[in-house]
């Protein structure tokens, strides 16, 4: 199969979707391997890399003209003219929050592939993991940087001194970001909050952090508790492939202390907090009710070097099956025909149909 790996062009994404010990296997294997030029320069990969393992180096146009594309985010609006309907494309996708993406993919009857998608009998996400577990570790740097006064925050240090009380950190949903965001914060000693809809996770974590930290069943009235002692909140909700429940509304905002912080890493399922929207790296914030939120919809982005490795150690078993069976590997393979999306002008997940009302084929279906 000949495979393509575009640079990923979205604002100060640098991550890059197969690194050279990735495209060597493929080649070893009899594939051919596209590399747009400067792909992997900001993860630290230089083209000579991927020429030394059989990669042909080229253009935009000659990546995407491949028989499967692979990447890291979402094709954004200049990218959909080479979309087409003979382009396997296996990526994040996160159509729930994109519908011109969709509408993109079913009009060109590309196959879209979304890495965010592909689950496990067991429930879990394997290519999802790596980068929420980044995201949950960065969205308490990026929250403790926010919260300082001269960027606009209520100048609290999470951490405190002797003598002067911790920043309340609280997080919403005790998953993978959760998880990883509690860890990060506990470490600088804040006060940690976290909150989800399953007893059982939050029995496990209590027993995982030894009692450190506050567990709490997840509903409005216990959010709104305790939002007025929330320093730093930290959205990490996730329906797989569905638009992200508003667990924030509009009308609690004026619960929260002025200059504290929001940070939704759910954003790009459209977010856990109504008010948030999508922001860059070169933008990431603005204030509502005096509340920063901090909405990068590519966070691991920012520590691309970590992040790229992360990703490809997961996504390229997965990688390496579509390119050695095509769409068979749909076909017989469970968790990956779940991350099937878009086929042939077809939606095929019900996450993606529920959120913009359109109707959705079996995954199965579509590909008989």
């Amino acid at each position: 199969m000949h495979i393509g790996l575009p640079k990923e062009i979205k604002v100060k994404e640098n991550r890059v979707a197969l690194t050279p010990g990735g495209v060597a296997t493929l080649v070893r294997r009899g594939h051919s391997v596209t590399v747009e030029r400067g792909a992997g320069v900001g993860s630290g990969i230089q083209d000579t890399e991927y020429e030394a393992v059989g990669a042909r180096m080229g253009s935009a146009a000659e990546a995407w003209a491949a028989e499967m594309v692979v990447k890291v985010k979402e094709p954004i609006a200049s990218e959909y003219g080479f979309l087409r309907d003979d382009l396997l494309l296996f990526t994040y996708l996160h159509l729930a929050a994109d519908r011109p993406l969709t509408e993109a993919l079913m009009q060109s009857g590309t196959t879209g592939v979304a890495y965010e998608t592909v689950q496990l009998e067991d429930g879990s996400l394997p290519l999802l993991t790596p980068m929420s577990e980044v995201a949950g570790r960065l969205s308490v740097q990026a929250g403790a940087y926010h919260l300082q006064k001269p960027v606009g925050g209520r100048g609290v240090l999470l951490g405190g001194v002797p003598g002067v009380q911790a920043g309340h950190v609280v997080i919403l949903g005790g998953g993978v970001v959760g998880t990883n965001a509690a860890k990060m914060a506990m470490g600088l000693g804040a006060k940690v909050t976290i909150l989800d809809v399953s007893h059982r996770r939050l029995a496990y974590l209590d027993d995982v952090f030894f009692g450190k930290l506050t567990t709490m069943m997840s509903s409005e009235a216990n959010i709104r508790t305790l939002l007025p002692e929330t320093d730093l909140l930290i959205g990490g909700v996730l329906i797989p492939g569905a638009k992200a429940p508003h667990l924030i509304t509009r009308d609690m905002l004026p619960l929260m202390q002025e200059g504290s912080v929001i940070v939704d890493v759910a954003v790009d399922q459209g977010g856990c907090v109504e008010t948030i929207h999508a922001t860059t790296h070169d933008d990431p914030t603005y204030v509502i009710d005096g509340v920063v939120h901090y909405g990068v919809a590519n966070m691991p982005g920012a520590v691309p070097r970590t992040s790229t490795f992360a990703l490809t150690n997961a996504t390229f078993p997965y990688v390496l099956m579509l390119a050695d069976q095509g769409l068979n590997a749909l076909k017989t393979n469970k968790a990956l025909r779940l991350g099937l999306n878009t086929h042939q002008g077809k939606l095929t997940y019900a996450g993606v149909g529920e959120a913009f009302e359109m109707s959705v084929v079996d995954a199965g279906a579509a590909l008989a």
